[in-house]
């Protein structure tokens, strides 16, 4: 296994895809992962990590479809969960190359 601060950076980062391309911040990563995982150190961790919190912010969006009804609070849940979708994968990317592990918040874990 090799150490690769940069390429665990940039699965942190592809998150940020969808905000160029409107989809992929679950795919990218994943493919990421799913690849290297057994090549690079703490891929597995990190890869997990993210994967968990791209599920958990789909859930969360899902739960905020029908909250639109309900005072609007749907449209500020779809506000707060966009930003947390961008500020978190700068913040844990810059973690990363620090060689730590970072946590994403709210996260449910699907993959342990």
């Amino acid at each position: 296994m090799r150490e690769d601060n940069q390429l665990i950076v940039i699965t942190h980062l592809s998150q940020l895809i969808t905000l160029v391309t409107g989809f992929g911040s679950l795919l990218i990563p994943l493919v990421l992962w799913l690849t290297q995982k057994d090549k690079v150190y703490q891929m597995d961790v990190h890869g997990k990590n993210i994967i968990n919190f791209q599920l958990s912010l789909l859930v969360y969006f899902i739960i905020c479809i029908p909250l639109i009804l309900f005072l609007g609070l749907g449209l500020l849940g779809f506000l707060i969960l966009g930003l947390i979708s961008i500020i978190f994968p700068i913040i844990n990317a810059v973690k990363a190359s620090r060689g730590e592990i970072p946590e994403y918040p709210f996260t449910i874990k699907f993959i342990n």
